[in-house]
């Protein structure tokens, strides 16, 4: 099932033309722009925390043999919903590399932004012959927390950009673009960081995914 987000609207869908909608490339100009924009979805977190679980990381090292790229990250959730995160090889892409519902709901994930440094670690101990990104389930830990599992979600093509997303039910999504240094470390390691709009590497966002030994 397609699902499409971007600047074509359906009637059950209208983008927010107020202050909430930016360009990504010309308006946003630090990553607490994000973190206002999902406070605007959720002035007030009450939200249940859960179980804490701590992870003892492996650490993935950028070592010699590691490769380096840019590509395109996009994190959207609904409201009252999960986040998902996708990834593309440019912003033009129709195919997603990966399409990931992550473990932690919206509300959670706004609450560990207030906190400044994000960082989401995925870890699966699947077959190392198939290839990393195939992976269907993943053991999500959020800032160091065991938050559950991330399933992977198949989509034909998305597009994307930042804003808020109303429809029917009053259930915003918020989304955002951006652009991602990819780290390729081993066939069982890669590791996406946050670019901000003047293109420096950042600590607030990292992503990790790990594939374990069984």
């Amino acid at each position: 099932m397609a699902f499409s987000i971007g600047a074509t609207t359906t009637s059950s869908r209208s983008i927010n033309n107020g202050v909430t909608t930016v360009d990504c490339h010309k308006q946003v100009r630090s990553w607490r722009l994000l973190r206002y924009l999902v406070a605007l979805l959720i002035p007030t977190c009450n939200c249940i925390e859960q179980k804490e679980e701590s992870f003892e990381h492996k650490k993935i090292m950028r070592g010699a043999a590691s490769t380096t790229s840019t590509i395109t990250g996009t994190i959207f959730g609904y409201r009252k919903g999960k986040v998902s995160f996708c990834i593309q090889s440019n912003s033009n892409s129709s195919e997603p590399i990966l399409l990931l519902e992550l473990a932690v709901p919206t509300t959670i994930l706004a609450k560990e932004m207030r906190g400044g440094t994000l960082r989401i670690v995925l870890e699966s101990s699947c077959s190392y012959n198939k290839n990393l990104f195939s992976t269907p389930l993943w053991t999500m830990y959020c800032n160091g927390r065991k938050v559950g599992y991330a399933a992977l979600k198949l989509m034909r093509s998305v597009s994307v950009g930042t804003g808020v997303i109303n429809n029917e039910q009053d259930n915003e999504l918020m989304y955002l673009r951006a652009s991602f240094q990819r780290v390729r470390g081993t066939s069982n390691s890669e590791s996406f960081h946050l670019i901000d709009p003047e293109g420096c590497i950042g600590q607030e966002l990292s992503i990790f995914f790990f594939r374990s030994p069984r």
